[in-house]
């Protein structure tokens, strides 16, 4: 495929990637393409299949979530965005540009001004001080001393950790290394922020908290998020859309409640039997729409019903604004129930 047949309007756009491990990437390919499964064509070949035909977009300024077991090829994936594992077949397109045919000094450039990634184990410099370390990719891209510790003082302020500037990764917590981690790519100002596994290392409500504040600097930057998971429940919280992987194949694509209320098979289902369907439905899909008398409470109508529960207890029902502040509609309890009641078996 051309990349002219891909949508340049998207960050990103995936067509036909797979990426096989082994000497002979070629004739393991063949198999794959011949309808072999991932079993039969490591069994018959020693070839490991990371990504079987994978075809994504991710549109600009969203939180596009990856999911899946371990094994199934999500951080592999992300990997290919900015080739640092390079396809076997497979198109991948970023922001227009055909990622796959950069040079290398065109890569080192594109992997410097447009994407960021933030990782599992934090990769922060174990030597260099907290300020440094938000700074190193600025460093690298050539920018002046002042300017980058005034750049990255900035961030470091942003996500919480003002007074910590000359602290040593060692002294930090887990919690707080990962917001290092976070400053350092959001200093570098790139459109796309790749994540990987970013917050699973993190003790629960530590990691809660890192997950409500990526929400919030997405809401006020516009960055478009790749992030990858394991975890279904903060796919559903923090993921405009998601994808599921199994075997290195896409099971499903969609946006949270998508995905929870109308599995595409049996692996899908498995996932969301157990999850928290408050966190999945959205206001805007059972509200009552149009303008009523005003409330003293309102939300977006991106809130979902797990936030709107708890505003019960003093409200007959909520407003629900757009992105103006406009009302748009309304919600009751009796309809946040009757949808939980509706997806959630012996509700």
């Amino acid at each position: 495929m051309n990349a002219i047949d891909i949508d340049t309007d998207f960050a990103i756009a995936m067509r036909g990637v797979t990426k096989i491990f082994g000497d002979d990437p070629n004739t393991a390919l063949a198999l794959l393409q011949a309808g072999r499964s991932k079993s039969d064509v490591q069994a018959e070949t020693g070839h490991v299949v990371g990504l079987d035909n994978v075809s994504l977009d991710v549109a600009k300024g969203q939180i596009f979530v990856v999911m899946g077991l371990s094994g199934s090829g999500k951080s592999t994936l992300i990997r290919h965005v900015n080739r640092l594992i390079e396809p076997t077949a497979g198109e991948i397109v970023v922001n227009g540009a055909d990622v796959l045919k950069m040079s290398l000094d065109q890569l080192r450039t594109y992997r410097r001004t447009q994407v960021a990634m933030v990782f599992q184990k934090f990769g922060l410099l174990p030597h260099r001080s907290v300020i440094d370390n938000v700074a190193y990719g600025l460093e690298v891209r050539g920018v002046g001393k002042a300017e980058r510790l005034r750049e990255a003082a900035k961030w470091i302020e942003i996500v919480g950790l003002s007074g910590y500037e000359q602290s040593r990764p060692r002294q930090l917590s887990g919690g707080q290394q990962q917001r290092v981690g976070l400053a350092r790519a959001l200093a570098l100002d790139t459109e796309i922020i790749l994540m990987d596994e970013a917050f699973s290392a993190l003790d629960p409500l530590i990691r809660s908290g890192m997950q409500d504040q990526l929400i919030e600097l997405q809401k006020s930057l516009g960055k478009t998020i790749l992030f990858i998971t394991h975890d279904f429940d903060e796919a559903l919280k923090i993921g405009h859309r998601i994808a599921v992987l199994k075997d290195g194949a896409v099971q499903q694509v969609g946006k949270p409640e998508d995905i929870v209320l109308r599995p595409a098979n049996e692996h899908i289902e498995e996932f969301v039997r157990d999850v928290n369907k408050a966190r999945a439905i959205h206001v805007r899909s059972i509200m009552d729409k149009g303008e009523f008398e005003a409330c003293a409470q309102s939300v977006s109508r991106d809130a979902r019903c797990e936030d709107v529960l708890p505003l019960f207890a003093e409200h007959q029902w909520v407003g629900v604004v757009d992105e103006s502040g406009r009302q748009i509609g309304r919600v009751t309890a009796k309809q946040v129930i009757k949808a939980l009641a509706r997806y959630t078996p012996g509700m």
